[in-house]
């Protein structure tokens, strides 16, 4: 790929994973070497010793948000505390497990965050249409077509 060759704010993010059966082990390239496993259920044929890909791919989602959040939260000047999510995606299985003809992916996902903030509602909402816009991983799932449900609100700041 040559897109990091023509812009400078482009970054690689790059894995290398080797496994056998549906289990990975999986290695992220760079300094710190992040390394991390995938397994499935055992009903995907699985032994269900390290989270499911989905499970991953959820969890991106949370933690993209929050760091979105953070750049967001800054170029606006608010101020926030603890965030918690709760994301569910909901996968018909007859694709993946059967072969069925559709689409492999969820049906639909839904995100409910809460965010300790100091900011007044107006502000709020600017903040969390600006971290759907500039999440990475909420603009997968968008752009994938599925029901995407993004439902955010403020907490006082403690």
């Amino acid at each position: 790929m040559t897109t990091s060759s023509i812009r400078t704010s482009v970054v690689p993010f790059v894995i290398n994973a080797s496994g056998t059966g549906v289990a990975q082990h999986l290695v992220a390239e760079g300094d710190a070497g992040h390394q991390f496993d995938t397994d499935a259920y055992p009903a995907f044929g699985g032994k269900d010793e390290a989270p499911s890909p989905l499970f991953y791919a959820l969890g991106a989602l949370t933690s993209c948000n929050q760091v979105t959040a953070a750049l967001v939260a800054k170029d606006l000047g608010i101020t926030f505390g603890e965030f918690t999510f709760r994301i569910q995606g909901d996968l018909d299985t007859a694709v993946l497990v059967n072969g069925d003809e559709g689409n492999a992916n969820f049906d639909a996902v839904k995100v409910e965050a809460t965010v300790q903030t100091d900011a007044d509602q107006e502000t709020f909402d600017k903040f969390v249409s600006e971290v759907a816009r500039r999440c990475p991983v909420t603009q997968l799932f968008v752009r994938s077509g599925l029901e995407f449900v993004n439902e955010w609100s403020r907490a006082e700041l403690s």
